[in-house]
């Protein structure tokens, strides 16, 4: 007979289903820690999250306060536009099989070799401020970050969204995203504070910025070192992360065409990931970058990364703390989306209407400087774009966490998710690059943004349930029952 599974609690071992000092296994790994009524060890998933969040606020937190500045911080953004095309275009193809390498290597060493590319990255634009021959080498530099951040972001995700329960994918985001961007806030400061009196016309940043960022992102890359792989993982209820056995490059190439053939809807959601990060070019070169000073671009990126801070907590706390079905939840969700999209998106086309392309490249235009009289509504504009972009991908990763708790499943909607993603950013980095007006940039934007999540309604409205067995997350996979709970927890919640 099936074993019938409860939907697992953070707070079992409150109620005595499981205790974690009598029950969690010896070693380092497992030693608790207690913090009032909370009760933790490094191999929990809380734990984890919180590793994996400062790889990410060192590494791509500060990709981002750069990237934040327009143009990865230079006055012209030709070089950081090719760049970015060669970036995303190899992100799109390792994001897609990201899952693979995270399911065939583990969490710990894609996230080490995932940071590497960042450093790497920066030191090609601050090789290219001082010589004119190195294109090639920022090309390659672009392209091998795109490797090291599809396999990167698929290792993140993967423990975002499969190591919580499913009581807590919402909150696991809020706290790995607010980490992460204060990752963009803290190094917006590096720019901002060696920038403070440029007010003038917009230039690029100084060698000291690029070298501030290099020494941070290699850090980051250290600190994977220290991540213990999934498998080792214990939830608070004593269950285990469903992973492959003895996983192979075959198997897990098999695993990702099985994705489609147990989840075929999947492909609704594709647009909604392709849009995912289409918006940044525009948001950061055509608003920020073309229209502000040096300074000024500093304090708008500062205040987008921390809009991503609030809004994560606000949508990963509602989505987890709303008292209602799962299912209803995804459907207020959609409309959440819907609604922010046009009322923040309706602002950004009152905005755009003031200036094009060739008025920013003239010799006559004039920076907008803190300290003009126009400069408080476009602020508030870009803090809420920031805020935006937090919902989206708020609303992205539960909804992928929604569909499965499956390790080894969720590695592939997320592998899925950064290939494609990164697909879309690379298109519309070349489209930046080929000096698109910024209208047309923006009405791409909007468009693209409501057409997705039009398609994505069908999955959204129809496909998450209220809960997902264990049972049907293991199937496709080679673990059983007895490998994924604890020892006698099958016992515990009885046979039907």
């Amino acid at each position: 007979m099936p074993v019938a599974l409860r939907e697992n609690s953070a707070e079992d071992y409150e109620h005595g289903a499981f205790d974690p000092r009598a029950d969690l296994p010896a070693g380092w790994r497992y030693k608790t820690l207690s913090f009032g009524k909370k009760i933790t060890w490094y191999a929990s998933p809380a734990a984890q999250l919180f590793m994996v969040a400062m790889v990410c606020f060192m590494c791509p937190g500060m990709f981002n306060a750069l990237g934040g500045l327009g143009g990865g911080g230079k006055a012209d953004a030709t070089t950081a536009d090719n760049m970015n095309v060669a970036l995303y275009s190899t992100f799109a193809v390792f994001g897609y099989f990201g899952g693979v390498f995270v399911n065939w290597l583990g969490v710990r060493a894609c996230l080490a070799f995932g940071g590497t590319g960042y450093s790497i990255y920066t030191v090609a634009l601050l090789v290219s401020e001082h010589s004119d021959r190195t294109g090639a080498f920022s090309i390659i530099a672009g392209a091998f970050l795109g490797v090291c951040a599809g396999i990167l972001w698929t290792a993140q995700g993967t423990i975002m969204i499969s190591y919580p329960n499913e009581a807590q994918k919402g909150r696991y985001f809020a706290w790995f995203w607010a980490i992460f961007n204060m990752g963009g806030v803290i190094g917006a400061l590096i720019p901002l504070g060696q920038n403070i009196h440029v007010s003038g016309s917009s230039q690029t940043v100084g060698d000291g910025t690029y070298i501030g960022f290099i020494v941070l992102m290699a850090f980051g890359c250290f600190l994977a070192f220290f991540l213990v792989n999934g498998k080792t993982v214990i939830r608070g209820d004593g269950s285990k992360v469903v992973l492959m056995k003895n996983p192979t490059f075959k198997s897990e190439m098999r695993g990702l065409v099985e994705t489609f053939k147990y989840c075929p809807w999947v492909v609704l959601l594709f647009p909604m990931f392709f849009a995912s990060n289409w918006f940044y070019t525009y948001q950061q070169n055509a608003v920020n970058g073309a229209r502000h000073s040096t300074r000024t671009k500093a304090l708008n990126s500062c205040l987008y990364w921390f809009a991503q801070v609030v809004g994560a907590f606000l949508v990963g706390y509602v989505l987890d703390g709303i008292k209602m079905r799962r299912s209803i939840r995804a459907k207020l969700t959609w409309g959440m989306l819907v609604v922010s999209t046009m009322v923040i998106w309706g602002g950004g086309y009152a905005s755009q209407k003031q200036y094009t392309r060739a008025d920013t490249n003239s010799k006559e235009w004039v920076p907008i400087d803190w300290t003009s009289k126009n400069y408080i509504s476009g602020m508030f504009l870009y803090i809420f774009y920031g805020f935006y972009d937090s919902l989206w991908q708020g609303s992205v990763y539960w909804l992928m966490g929604a569909l499965s708790n499956s390790g080894r499943r969720s590695a592939n909607f997320v592998g899925f998710y950064k290939g494609i993603q990164s697909a879309g950013s690379a298109v519309m980095w070349s489209i930046d690059a080929h000096h698109v007006s910024f209208m047309g940039e923006f009405a791409a934007n909007w468009g693209l943004l409501m057409g997705a999540l039009l398609i994505a309604a069908p999955v959204m409205f129809f496909k998450v349930r209220d809960h997902i067995s264990i049972e049907e997350d293991l199937e496709g996979t080679d673990e059983t029952l007895a490998d994924v709970l604890p020892s006698g927890h099958a016992e515990k919640v009885g046979a039907v």
